[in-house]
């Protein structure tokens, strides 16, 4: 799944090689608390990744579905001391292997699956 190893390069060391999944023409809406993220382009996703705070924040996918050309993942999100911050949702549509349009929102408040405390 494209969105998955999206997640997992944007948790690894180098956050920006998750772009080199996505369309140069990507379009995207990212829903976070307080705020809609949205854009086109590579550039304005670049613009985003490189904006957010560096937390060592992990997205754990525990459920993921392919319908043909769109897929969907939902997880839970971690910070570095393995507490569990909330849950997110994403959907992606694929064309020839990319990211066409993204599709993602997270909410510390409601998830289907219980948070860790960390430790």
């Amino acid at each position: 799944m494209i969105i998955e190893e999206y997640y997992g390069r944007l948790d690894g060391a180098d956050p920006l090689s998750g772009l080199d999944l996505v369309a140069p023409d990507v379009e995207f809406l990212i829903a976070i608390p307080g705020r809609d993220v949205r854009g086109s382009g590579r550039a304005d996703l670049e613009a985003y990744v490189v904006g957010r705070p560096p937390v060592g924040r992990r997205h754990h996918v525990r459920r993921r579905a392919v319908d043909g050309d769109l897929e969907m993942v939902h997880g839970i999100v971690t910070e570095a001391d393995g507490r569990g911050t909330g849950s997110f949702t994403a959907t992606a549509l694929v064309t020839d292997g990319l990211v066409r349009r993204y599709q993602a929102f997270f909410r510390p408040d409601f998830g289907m699956f219980d948070l860790p405390v960390g430790g």
